[in-house]
């Protein structure tokens, strides 16, 4: 088991044509996730994000990411290189089982020794504002969906 990922999955009874819209919106991903604020660019290969990344009981930071795999319906990853020895790679998963009823999973994995230094001293507050990220992201498919 890799000890430098946190990921939290939940049960959305939404279509993943639904749960990929919120993703895709990236202007209005403060609506259901704490964690991403002001989140611009463009998802596309090679695309660049920015955003305002606050985490728990941490100061907020700017972040510039680049997407490193998409597919519509299905996922979203981006990549970051925080500094010397220090890279983190997010993702936000859709696994539709059957139509109106999917899984999604929203997580982060560390790398480098001072990613996984980051992990192991706020690995609490991280697994908590993504629960919150993935129980935003339910919310608010499953509102749509009604």
């Amino acid at each position: 088991m890799d000890d430098t990922r946190i990921e939290k999955r939940v049960g959305v009874q939404a279509t993943s044509d639904r749960i990929w819209d919120l993703v895709a919106d990236l202007s209005d991903w403060g609506a259901w996730n704490p964690i991403d604020k002001d989140v611009e660019g463009a998802i596309a290969y090679g695309g660049r994000l920015t955003m305002t990344e606050a985490w728990p009981d941490m100061a907020e930071r700017q972040a510039a990411a680049q997407v490193v795999e998409w597919q519509p319906r299905a996922r979203l990853v981006w990549a970051e290189r925080r500094g010397f020895l220090f890279q983190s790679l997010r993702y936000i998963q859709i696994e539709e089982l059957a139509p109106g009823n999917c899984i999604v999973a929203i997580g982060i994995r560390f790398s480098g020794i001072r990613g996984e230094l980051f992990h192991d001293k706020h690995r609490p507050a991280i697994k908590a504002a993504f629960e919150s990220a993935a129980h935003g992201l339910k919310a608010a498919a499953e509102a749509g969906a009604a």
